[in-house]
């Protein structure tokens, strides 16, 4: 009996290990989150590791009790929330502009050829253009004032999200935009109530991306006469080699925009759980 029982755990503990390792296949959401955490744990141990034995200097790499310092010294001093604030009004100002000049026009460029023919080419074109190189021309266009910061990050995001916002309408098969019509939709409620809500879902996965873009482009929009903003702040560190606040400026990025992604995250399991049967 025993035995049987210990051979039923055994195929019990392989299968559940098969399923962890299976194609697409849902895990416990306990397993999920821990799988992030130990990965956080590793490479803080990895960061801790190569610090307190001196095989990185501190000049290239300090270790996270310098830039724990460096954080509650701009904490204290209020610099890290004035700068985090400066650079969050500029991301959510700027990527917000974005996304309300990009949805209709990916919309139209998604469902009628003759925008998509008309507009596709230039969007292509200015989108493999970088963006710092705008940095020059932005200037004489709108100073050198938040307006300059904020363009730039327009620049850096608009012409990608415009094109997935086309790729994710296009993606409605038209088979059901046919019986809709057979039906006797009009086209504007095809529109509506047919091509935008199968398309959402994608839309909102494109807002998640692309705010994720703007928050790479932030140290890029801050490269010039900026006096406040966490790229500003990394920047200003590397001329004096202060490497601890520019780790810290890294971070801060990072954590953010981390923070704005699960946003959207959380908000798209709760605005499409239709999606898991769910809703």
């Amino acid at each position: 009996m025993d035995q049987i029982l210990s051979v039923k755990e055994k195929e019990s503990s392989e299968s559940a290990s098969y399923r962890l390792l299976d194609l697409r296949s849902d895990i416990p959401s306990r397993i999920y989150w821990s799988a992030g955490g130990l990965f956080f744990i590793f490479i803080f141990i990895l960061w801790l590791f190569l610090t307190s034995l001196k095989i990185v200097s501190p000049l290239f790499l300090p270790g996270p009790e310098a830039v724990w310092d460096e954080f509650l010294r701009q904490l204290h001093e209020g610099i890290l929330l004035q700068d985090a604030s400066a650079s969050l009004y500029r991301i959510m100002l700027g990527w917000i502009i974005s996304t309300i000049i990009a949805v209709p026009i990916g919309i139209l460029m998604g469902n009628f050829k003759l925008f998509e023919g008309m507009l596709e080419p230039f969007i292509d074109l200015i989108r493999y253009m970088p963006a710092v190189a705008f940095v020059p021309l932005t200037i004489l266009w709108a100073g050198v004032g938040n307006s300059q910061k904020i363009l730039i990050l327009f620049i850096g995001t608009f012409f990608q999200e415009v094109l997935m916002i086309m790729d994710n309408v296009k993606s409605v098969p038209r088979e059901l935009i046919e019986v809709s019509s057979t039906f006797g939709l009009s086209r504007f409620e095809i529109l509506r109530d047919v091509i935008l809500r199968y398309a959402m879902p994608g839309i909102w996965d494109t807002f998640r991306i692309t705010l994720g873009w703007a928050w790479t482009y932030l140290v890029v929009a801050e490269l010039v006469a900026a006096s406040s903003g966490l790229g500003y702040r990394i920047m200003k560190a590397q001329r004096f080699l202060q490497t601890e606040s520019i780790i810290l400026g890294i971070l801060m990025i990072g954590l953010m925009g981390l923070i704005t992604d699960m946003i959207f995250k959380f908000t798209y399991r709760k605005l499409f759980r239709w999606l898991d049967g769910k809703g």
